[in-house]
């Protein structure tokens, strides 16, 4: 009888890792949020076009007007595909691209309706769309921002949606509102000019049953975790001093202690995830950082640029305390390597088969052995870019503002192999599934096979 009992074990063992071993690897097959899974901006296995023509219909397999103007990335679980938008009701809707430097707010005083889509991603038909918040925005954008800056997220059961100052949503895949949650005014801008608004636009992270939100605002700005399923607050942390941001969370789960990785200018921190405790600290960061942290090669890659301050960090994630550089140093116990100019201000670096590529809003793309911060190379696709990279079938796609689309092969040698034109501005990072590109465009979705 003895052994009839290991044998049950062992099998109830083996069906429970079975189990977990199939969530992990379809949960790597998906797109669920903001750069795909686990924020690392590809999927393996994927064989996708390098060439493509929106105009001549060269691989495009399907193409839907969305309304409205925003930034958010498409989201992607099964066939569902979820993307969000703010409708200006007087059709006002005004957006200025390039590279410029000006601070000015857009004039967004007309009634929004500030909207959720969900597509079915193999036609491209819509298959519900809701409206979330019906009103004048309460808060004001930069003229490149839009009022849809956040991408949202997804378990395969919830899709969870933020608007910044017009909420927090929850919904099911039918379209069924679970929960909403006025998160306040989150109205970020440059601190050097108080009452500037931008626009918010950090992304919510799903992990297992909980949404991290990082909230860095001009007063009083926190990290926060919420329950998934029902929205109430477990843990909110203070984020001291630190200035407006834009950066979406990362969580890294190597441990088995799950840690929230927030960037930023004065805090780029750690923090734990079950209590919201800060477990280490860096502040070299630049002033008014967009890009989230990259988890990849069981390291931690931050990279911001505004200011004086350009840095990209490769830190050990068994970081404690202060582990901020010294002035005259590019290492120390916990970070393994670091630049101290050349970072980007809007993207999220791409890590993929061993290299780190940065890109910058000018064009500019900087290759580096991901593991020494070795330099490979560095080239201009002189174009101003906005959008963070992603890969698949070693290929790195980058797409312009102006809506061409790089394709570059992987590797420690420049090769571009295809400038591919969407013939619309095209803001948003795009998403992968299956063999499938998805980009997001000022007025368009556009899947490419």
């Amino acid at each position: 009888m003895k052994w009839i009992r290991y044998y049950l074990s062992f099998l109830i063992f083996s069906i429970i890792c079975g189990q977990i071993l199939h969530a992990q690897n379809d949960y790597a097959n998906q797109w669920p949020g903001f750069r795909g899974p686990w924020g690392i901006g590809f999927v393996e296995n994927a064989k996708t076009a390098t060439t493509f023509n929106a105009e001549t219909g060269e691989h495009i397999k399907w193409k839907t007007a969305i309304p409205g103007l925003g930034h958010s990335c498409p989201v992607i679980w099964d066939s569902f595909l979820f993307v969000t938008t703010s409708v200006n009701t007087k059709n006002t809707e005004s957006l200025k691209v390039g590279l410029y430097g000006d601070i000015d707010e857009a004039n967004d005083s007309a009634i929004h309706e500030f909207k959720v889509y969900c597509l079915d991603k193999n036609s491209g038909k819509i298959i519900w769309e809701r409206i979330a918040q019906r009103g004048i925005p309460r808060s004001k954008r930069h003229t490149k921002a839009s009022q849809a800056n956040c991408t949202p997220a997804t378990d395969g059961k919830y899709l969870v949606v933020h608007f910044g100052s017009e909420g927090l949503y929850c919904y099911d895949f039918e379209g069924n509102l679970i929960w909403k949650k006025d998160m306040g005014i989150l109205a970020p801008g440059p601190y050097t000019d108080p009452g500037v608004e931008w626009g918010y636009a950090s992304s919510p992270v799903i992990y297992e049953d909980k949404i991290v939100v990082q909230c860095d605002i001009p007063k009083t700005p926190y990290i926060t975790t919420l329950d998934l399923v029902t929205g109430r607050e477990i843990w909110k942390t203070s984020r001291g001093d630190e200035v407006s941001t834009w950066c979406t969370p990362a969580i890294y789960s190597g441990n088995g202690n799950p840690m929230v990785i927030a960037n930023g200018f004065n805090h780029i921190c750690g923090y734990d995830l079950e209590t919201g405790k800060e477990i280490w600290k860096l502040s070299n960061g630049g002033d008014a950082p967009a890009p989230a942290p990259v988890v990849a090669n069981d390291l931690i890659y931050l990279n911001s640029a505004h200011g004086k301050f350009s840095p990209i960090f490769a830190v050990k994630p068994t970081a404690k305390g202060d582990i901020t550089l010294a002035s005259d140093s590019t290492k120390n116990r916990y970070i393994v390597w670091s630049v101290k100019r050349g970072g980007a201000y809007m993207q999220t670096p791409l890590i993929y088969e061993g290299f780190l590529y940065n890109l910058q809003v000018n064009g500019q793309v900087t290759c580096f052995d991901a593991l020494t911060g070795q330099e490979k190379y560095k080239e201009s696709l002189k174009e101003a870019f906005t959008a963070s990279g992603i890969a698949a079938g070693g290929k790195l796609y980058f797409s312009s503002e102006d809506g061409n689309i790089y394709v570059v092969q992987t590797g420690p040698e420049f090769k571009l192999l295809a400038k591919n034109p969407l013939k619309d501005i095209c803001m948003a990072t795009p998403a992968i599934s299956g063999n499938t590109l998805f980009f997001r465009t000022q007025h368009y979705l556009i899947a490419v096979e």
